[in-house]
């Protein structure tokens, strides 16, 4: 590995306590600067709701939504997960999930489990582009945010010709496209949700450079992905004064749709 950086599926695996309640470390490889990243705190709480239920004798459940309020942002270092088994059914069961630190709850999600579909579908739409990034691609290493440290846990590669921010640009349509994949561990669908939301804010290609925060996140998960890059696909369809959404459609090595994610943010200022 490179240095101190943990392995993805090391890094959001949480420690059961017995009861329902789970701690996990927040480190600093799977953080923008100091900020831990969205997608990988959701991939966290989703793999809390799974593993509540697979201590209740459920060893199948797998995550179908993870829907998540993101109330204070949480800092660097351990916090505690609180499960609640909300609707135990046959096709599907819902799990309630808090990340708190400190004793103030950070992160709240909902999460909706069952059993993800692995037939072909019988009908679907994934955006087209190359199954590995060409050679044009460019590695993030940095981000307007502070250092992008999930270089050390992951490969992402962006597509220049949607990034139009790179060069000072501030009409570009608010789109861009990548790849991603783990570097010490193989694509899941925990690594799918962080996969959704790996993108720099699309706002960026409109001048508005900066942190943008999540606010809420709905993220769907429509079957496993296979071993290989995952294609992203990110695209805005309003910035309303401070507020946006961002779409992100994940698809992987075969060309099939693994994840769907729509989120609410909060853009920077134009100008930063």
């Amino acid at each position: 590995m490179d240095g101190t950086a943990v392995s993805f599926d090391t890094a959001s695996a949480a420690r059961s306590l017995g009861d329902g309640t789970f701690t996990a470390v927040l480190r600093a490889e799977w953080a923008i600067g100091s900020h831990p990243h969205g997608g990988f705190l959701i991939a966290l709480l989703a793999r809390a709701a799974i593993a509540a239920l697979h201590e209740r004798g459920e060893p199948h459940a797998e995550p179908l939504v993870v829907s998540a309020e993101f109330l204070h942002a949480p800092a660097l270092g351990p916090v505690l997960l609180r499960t609640d088994v909300r609707k135990v059914g046959r096709r599907a069961t819902v799990v309630e999930v808090r990340l708190e630190q400190r004793g103030r709850s950070c992160v709240e999600a909902r999460v909706t489990t069952g059993r993800l579909p692995m037939r072909r579908p019988e009908w679907t739409d994934v955006p087209s582009m190359p199954a590995e990034p060409p050679p044009g691609a460019l590695a993030m290493a940095e981000s307007t945010e502070g250092p992008f440290n999930l270089a050390k846990g992951c490969e992402v590669r962006l597509d220049p010709a949607t990034a139009g921010y790179l060069t000072g640009r501030t009409d570009e349509p608010p789109r861009m496209r990548l790849w991603v994949r783990p570097r010490h561990s193989l694509v899941d669908p925990y690594f799918s949700l962080l996969a959704s939301d790996v993108n720099p804010p699309v706002v960026m290609n409109l001048g508005r450079i900066g942190w943008a925060p999540t606010v809420q996140l709905t993220a769907l998960l429509r079957t496993r992905p296979a071993p290989g890059w995952l294609r992203v696909v990110v695209e805005s369809r309003s910035v309303h004064e401070s507020w946006f959404d961002s779409d992100a459609t994940v698809v992987d090595a075969q060309g099939r749709l693994v994840c769907q994610a729509r989120q609410l943010g909060l853009a920077p200022a134009p100008g930063g």
